[in-house]
This record gives C-alpha cells, sequence and structure tokens, in this order.
C-alpha cells in the first residue's frame, strides 16, 4: 500500500497539520516519511478559558489557516485525513457552530473529540512504538487545556482519565484547588493498584524541557531531578528572558513552566523518579490511526 494521508490537530494552545507518506514496499525508516509539519500557535484557550467562546477574530485565524492546510493537502495529493479539536473547541459554546463554518468555507470536516477518545489515540500509538507491553506505564500527556493520564498495564489500556488542567487554563487562573486533589487523589490510588509505574510523557512542552536538559541522551529519559532544577530556574525568569537563555519561541516560554509544574505534580504522586520522552504527538497519533485503518479496509476489500 501506498498512501499519503494527513492529520490536523486543534489543541487549545498550538494547531498542527501533519503529512506523511506510508509505503508498505519499503522497509525501515523509509517505510514512512514526514512530507510536512506545520505548527500555528492559535492559542483558542485564551479566548475560551477566560469568555467561555471563541473569538470572532480567532474564529476568522482558524478558517484562514484552515483554508491553508487545505491547499497544502492538495499540493502534496493527500490520499485521506482525519482533522481533530480538543480541550478548548470541546468547552467552547461556538464550538459546533465554527465546526460548520470550516466545513462550508474550507470543506474539511473537523471533529471535537472526547478527552477519553484523545487518550486512547495517544496509547494505541504509544503501544506499538514503544517497549510498554510489558509492565506498569502512565502514559501523561499534558495540553493547553487538559491533561489525559492513561495507565497501561502490559501493553493494554487499563484507565484512563482527562483532567482539566492545562498550561493555558493554569495561566488563567481556572484550575481550582479541587481540581488539583481529584487528580492527586486518582494518581495515589494509581501508584497502590499499579505499583513500579514509568511515567511516558507528551506534548510540546515535556518534549523541549527534555530537549534544554543536561539529560538529553540517546536513551530519552529526563529524570524528575532535573525537571526540578530547570523548573526552579525558568519560574522566576521574565517570557523575554527565558525566551533569550533557552532559546524559546514566545508562545512556548509562557506555558512551559505550568507545563513543569503538572509533570512534577504527577511525578510524586506516582513515586517517580524520570520521565520517558518519546517524543510521540496526537498529530502523529492521528495520522498513524488513520493508515492502520486505511490499510485494514484494503485488506478486508482483497480478501473479498
Amino acid at each position: 500500500m501506498k498512501k499519503t494521508l494527513a492529520s490536523i490537530d486543534i489543541g487549545s494552545n498550538a494547531a498542527r497539520l501533519l503529512i506523511k507518506n506510508f509505503n508498505d514496499e519499503e522497509v525501515g525508516i523509509e517505510r514512512v516519511k514526514k512530507l510536512m509539519f506545520v505548527r500555528i500557535p492559535l492559542r483558542l484557550g485564551k479566548d475560551v478559558f477566560s469568555l467561555g467562546k471563541v473569538s470572532r477574530e480567532r474564529e476568522e485565524m482558524i478558517i484562514h489557516m484552515m483554508k491553508g492546510y487545505n491547499q497544502f493537502m492538495k499540493l502534496f495529493k493527500v490520499d485521506a485525513y482525519r482533522a481533530c479539536a480538543t480541550s478548548a473547541m470541546r468547552d467552547a459554546e461556538n464550538g459546533m457552530d465554527i465546526l460548520h463554518k470550516i466545513k462550508k468555507k474550507t470543506n474539511i470536516k473537523l471533529e471535537i473529540i472526547k478527552g477519553s477518545d484523545e487518550a486512547l489515540l495517544l496509547v494505541n500509538n504509544l503501544v506499538e512504538k514503544t517497549d510498554s507491553n510489558e509492565g506498569n506505564f502512565a502514559y501523561v500527556d499534558v495540553g493547553g487545556g487538559s491533561t489525559e493520564i492513561s495507565l497501561i498495564h502490559d501493553g493494554t489500556l487499563a484507565e484512563s482519565h482527562s483532567y482539566n488542567i492545562g498550561t493555558l487554563r493554569l495561566l488563567s487562573g481556572q484550575v481550582t484547588d479541587k481540581m488539583w486533589e481529584e487528580m492527586e487523589t486518582d494518581l495515589q490510588d494509581y501508584a497502590i493498584k499499579y505499583p513500579n509505574i514509568h511515567i511516558i510523557g507528551s506534548g510540546g512542552n515535556i518534549n523541549k524541557l527534555y530537549k534544554i536538559s543536561n539529560d538529553n541522551n540517546v536513551n530519552k529519559l529526563l529524570s524528575v531531578d532535573e525537571l526540578q532544577r530547570l523548573y526552579n530556574n525558568l519560574k522566576p525568569m521574565q517570557l523575554k528572558e527565558r525566551m533569550e537563555i533557552y532559546g524559546l519561541k514566545d508562545d512556548r516560554a509562557d506555558v512551559i513552566v505550568p507545563a513543569a509544574q503538572i509533570f512534577l505534580g504527577v511525578s510524586q504522586q506516582l513515586l517517580c523518579n524520570r520521565i520517558y520522552v518519546p517524543n510521540i504527538s496526537l498529530a502523529d497519533s492521528i495520522v498513524d490511526g488513520l493508515y492502520r485503518e486505511v490499510r485494514e479496509k484494503i485488506m478486508i476489500e482483497e480478501a473479498k
């Protein structure tokens, strides 16, 4: 099978277009090639977590962006795509209205997925690409609007929860003590029920924290001690300092601190001293899941 497939991931902080070419006739790294990756710092959460809806200005940005994404998919002759929106669009009172406008003006069908569906997409891709088939693992994906935590036991998804604790929500003061307590209580129960848990971290912030850490190694392990050191260094800095010293973009410089805070809290409750950072994103999980669906359909047709 030879197919060019795409995924669109519209998160609370940024929107991403990923285009990959899949060729089952090749082996190794030649089998899957990344053709394009575009990230736009939309910051939907900035509107939704303060106004309860997406503003007219940001709505226009989405339409322009999706028109551009559509042209890129035509340019690369994409055979199929899947477009998903997560936490911010789930909470936006005008979310469905925006979906209809996107379909009408760009011909792209966008779906708002639940936190549980988001977690399942991530976990399915994770199990296939990492050594998480034996033992207990906590897959932790920290976004702008929510944190998805999924427990994997011997390669099978055992439990999955979505918490409205995200980087932009924290920055906008939308996370209450009760929300923290709920997540912490669940994590303490996990630590008892699934002993010796290994954390697998996901999201642009943990990827960047790993990249700028002293733990940058081939094993892709970030120690919690090093994460704490980075957090202590970054927190008191002004945004400009973070950008200059650590080479961060402006839309990363603010959210990286609450992201580190969330990962430190999760690590503490799960009694973990390091985090594995395989650099697997939701955009990858969406397009790789689409590939599996397309391949399965072709195999069923060929078997008839």
